[in-house]
C-alpha cells in the first residue's frame, strides 16, 4: 500500500488508467481490493470533499471510523503525528487528511511507531489531488481527450490548491494552459505552466473555462474589507456576455462552493453548459478509484 498525496507524483499512465477506472465504476464495474478500516481527519470545513469520500468508502465496503478532530486530542495538544500514530495503533488502516497547512504531510514524524496509509483531501494553499482527479474525470467524460484543449483558469490563483494541482496535471496531459484573475493573486509559480491573459482574450477559443473560489479566509483582512462581489463579478467572473462568446462544445467547471454571482452569475451555475454538478458526482467515483489504487 502506498500513500496518495499529490497527483502530479503519479506517472501518466498511472493517472490515465485512474481515470478510466473512475469511468468504469460510474458505469457500473464491481468495486475491486480489500476492504479496510478508514478515519476521516477534516481539519477545514468541507461539505463536497467530505460526503464524497464517505460515499466512495462505502461503495468499496469500506468500515468508517467517526473521528471530529475539533473534538479530538490535538485541541488538548497533541500533535497531527500522535494523532495518526494513536489511530494506526487502535486498528485503522487508512486516514483520509483535510488540513489549513501546505504540505502538512511532509512534517510528520513517523519515529518507530508507524503511522496509517495517508490520503491527501486537500493541504492549504498547495495540492487537492482527488479534485484534480475528479476534475480530470469529467473533462475526459465530455471530450475523450486531453491534447490540445484550451484550459483557462480564471480566479484567486495565489491561494487555490486547486489550481496549483491542476496546472501541472493539465500541461502533463497535453493541455495549453491560460491563467487569469485579479493580479494581486496572481502567482509567477504557475509561468511554467500558461501565461497570464485578459479573461476575455480569445474566449471564444476556449474549451474549458474553470472558475476559482475567491477564498476569503485565506487573503488578507485588508483585501476583505476592500472586497466588492459586483466588481469581482464584472471583471473575472461568467457573466451572461461572457457564456454566449463561448463555443459550444465548451464546458464550464468551479470545484465548488459557487459563490453565485461573484465567480459565476446564479443563472449560470446550472447552465448547459456548465459541469458544475456533474464534477460533484464524478468525485465519488473518482475517490473510489483513489482509494482503490492505494491497495
Amino acid at each position: 500500500m502506498a500513500n496518495f498525496l499529490n497527483i502530479n507524483a503519479q506517472s501518466t499512465k498511472q493517472i490515465m488508467a485512474l481515470v478510466e477506472r473512475s469511468l468504469a465504476l460510474k458505469q457500473g464495474a464491481k468495486p475491486a481490493g480489500q476492504a479496510y478500516t478508514v478515519a476521516n481527519l477534516f481539519f477545514e470545513n468541507s461539505t463536497r470533499t467530505a460526503t464524497s469520500f464517505q460515499m466512495a468508502e462505502q461503495r468499496l465496503g469500506w468500515q468508517l471510523i467517526d473521528i471530529n478532530p475539533q473534538n479530538s486530542s490535538m485541541s488538548k495538544g497533541e500533535s497531527l503525528a500522535d494523532t495518526l500514530k494513536t489511530i494506526k495503533a487502535i486498528g485503522v488502516d487508512v486516514a483520509v487528511v483535510r488540513h489549513a497547512q501546505t504540505a502538512w504531510y511532509e512534517h510528520l514524524d513517523g519515529g518507530r511507531h508507524p503511522l496509517p496509509i495517508l490520503v491527501n483531501a486537500g493541504d492549504g494553499s498547495g495540492q487537492h489531488p482527488s479534485q484534480s482527479l475528479l476534475d480530470l474525470v469529467t473533462i475526459y467524460e465530455h471530450f475523450g481527450h486531453f491534447q490540445g484543449l484550451k484550459i483557462r483558469i480564471v480566479g484567486d490563483l495565489a491561494h487555490s490548491r486547486v489550481a496549483h494541482s491542476n496546472a501541472e496535471i493539465f500541461q502533463r496531459l497535453g493541455a495549453n494552459i491560460t491563467l487569469s484573475g485579479p493580479e494581486i493573486w496572481h502567482d509567477s509559480a504557475f509561468e511554467q505552466f500558461g501565461n497570464y491573459v485578459d479573461l476575455d482574450d480569445q474566449l471564444d477559443q476556449v474549451d474549458v473555462l474553470m472558475f476559482l473560489r475567491v477564498q476569503h479566509e485565506r487573503i488578507t483582512n485588508q483585501e476583505n474589507q476592500s472586497f466588492s462581489a459586483l466588481q469581482y463579478h464584472r471583471a473575472y467572473g461568467l457573466t451572461q456576455e461572457r457564456y454566449q462568446k463561448l463555443q459550444n462544445n465548451a464546458i464550464i467547471m468551479h470545484p465548488g462552493p459557487v459563490n453565485r454571482d461573484v465567480e459565476i452569475a446564479s443563472d449560470l451555475v446550472e447552465a448547459p453548459k456548465s459541469k458544475i454538478f456533474e464534477q460533484m458526482t464524478n468525485g465519488v467515483y473518482a475517490r473510489m478509484a483513489m482509494l482503490e489504487s492505494i491497495q
